[in-house]
């Protein structure tokens, strides 16, 4: 396979052997080869293309070192062939490979979705172990891992990121790739005793440790991980973070991943945000703009979130026809039949609401399941008096940072974010809710329309300074000076 992929990119090594742009030093290494189940190319104006925060963070780290963005292109072929497709746009090369559907079928929307994201997310209630589910991600990790390794000079750093590629640094440690490689999870990562209803569970942790350093979002998941190495595999973890398994030494650490502010502060004065403020608040009519912006997925919180906002008409009438939720959710992974099922429970959930509590002229929840591009969203959020963002568990959640970042200085909204979202433990100055509590929600959207101009000025002020400094360049540079082993870790 390797020998294959090396046969198919002949002509083209000596091209991507040069980064794009000039990249900033790592020490020794001069690239950065970034890789990632899917690769959202780049646009020349950030905001007008729709991207996730990984996406997005992945684009602004590569537009900084240089390097190249590998992973699958999210195009199907009905027989794999290892080709890579290679452009570069805004500063970024990316190389893609297309999958197969049965490459697809089992290792994204089988073990990637089915299986490991709701088992990270705790929802071992959803998860789905199928033995073919498990081979196919095997195999595609290889198959990525030998159509990449025509790409790998002896000095670059390989940065692998998130759960679809978990066993993809062993993968390549196999076919003899001695640089070091680290692996970041933007996800949680279960307790241990939840993590060994995996089946195989141990061959999953023993691949991880192949890494030279394997990263977190949060310390809550760091231990997590220790406490596992520690009961199941016998393992040392000391206070810097070094987990010791037989004669394998790794480094861990938490890294919370941040936004560019200085991005979204760019956004909220571009003509697409403008507008989209100028639309929102014409049609508020004068009435309280409470917005939610989240994939459709059954860990954002979204049927606990409508309920909460429901019981908080019942419990504060004077508010209908003052105010409204907006809620944004684009659908995603429609071949996963548990997110068929979060829509229609929504549809049902927001349609019983409107008709209980609409009125011709107002209708309480406007939900809408499509997504809109960043520099629209940075409008709509400079627009809305409120964030609601209740995720039942999150790996950090940008959407919170996005939030604060585009607000008026002078006329800043409130944050209402959940405590179970990674990003509260940075945010403390935000409302804090317990997602699954009506009464929490209810009595935090009544705080918030109701906050004086001082108080919200004072909490945004602090907010903003955290996401102001914990930004996405910090992250990838606190990151990636670990795993040249360049500083310490720390706890």
């Amino acid at each position: 396979m390797g020998q294959l992929s090396a046969n198919l990119f002949a002509g083209r090594a000596d091209q991507l052997r040069r980064p794009a742009v000039a990249p900033v030093e790592c020490g020794a290494v001069s690239r950065l080869i970034i890789m990632s189940n899917r690769v959202s190319a780049p646009k020349a104006r950030s905001g007008s293309a729709s991207q996730g925060g990984l996406a997005v963070a992945m684009s602004s780290a590569l537009r900084e070192s240089g390097g190249i963005w590998f992973g699958w292109s999210g195009e199907v072929t009905d027989t794999f062939t290892g080709r890579m497709n290679i452009s570069r746009d805004a500063g970024v090369t990316t190389a893609t490979v297309d999958l197969e559907p049965q490459d697809i079928d089992e290792y994204y929307n089988g073990y990637a979705n089915r299986t490991l994201w709701p088992l990270f997310h705790y929802r071992i209630d959803l998860a789905e172990f199928d033995r073919s589910f498990g081979a196919g991600y095997e195999r595609v990790n290889q198959r990525l891992a030998s159509t990449a390794l025509p790409l790998i000079e002896p000095d670059d750093l390989i940065w692998v990121q998130d759960y679809h590629l978990i066993p993809l640094g062993d993968q390549l440690r196999q076919m003899g790739v001695t640089n070091r490689i680290g692996f970041f999870l933007h996800t949680p990562w279960p307790p241990h005793r939840l993590l060994t209803a995996l089946p195989y569970h141990r061959r999953l942790v023993e691949s991880m440790l192949a890494y030279d350093l394997i990263g977190f979002q949060t310390d809550d998941w760091l231990e997590s991980f220790h406490h596992y190495v520690e009961c199941e595999m016998d393992g040392k973890v000391d206070a810097d973070g070094i987990v010791t398994v037989g004669d394998r030494v790794v480094r861990t650490g938490a890294f919370p991943i941040g936004i560019d502010a200085s991005e979204i502060d760019d956004m909220v004065t571009s003509h697409d945000a403008i507008e989209a403020q100028r639309t929102i608040r014409d049609s508020a009519k004068g009435k309280k703009v409470i917005i939610g912006v989240d994939r459709l997925d059954y860990t954002k919180g979204l049927v606990q979130r409508f309920e909460g906002y429901g019981h908080f008409l019942d419990e504060h009438p004077d508010w209908q026809h003052r105010a409204f939720l907006l809620q944004i959710a684009p659908a995603s992974r429609g071949a996963v039949h548990t997110y068929e099922d979060i829509r229609a429970e929504l549809d049902g959930v927001s349609g019983r609401i409107n008709g209980h509590f609409a009125q011709v002229d107002w209708v309480p929840i406007r939900y809408v399941n499509q997504s809109y591009p960043r520099a629209g969203l940075a409008g709509l959020f400079r627009g809305a008096d409120v964030a609601l963002i209740t995720p039942l568990i999150d790996g950090m959640n940008l959407v919170a940072k996005e939030y604060v970042a585009a607000q008026d200085p002078e006329d800043p909204g409130v944050l209402i974010l959940s405590k179970f979202a990674g990003a509260a433990l940075q945010m403390t100055d935000a409302l804090l809710v317990n997602p699954y509590s009506k009464d929490a929600i209810s009595d935090a959207l009544a705080t918030a329309l109701a906050m004086p101009l001082d108080e919200r000025k004072r909490r945004w002020r602090a907010l903003m300074a955290g996401v102001s400094n914990d930004n996405v360049h910090r992250w990838r540079e606190d990151y990636l000076a670990a795993l040249g082993g360049r500083t310490p870790i720390a706890q």
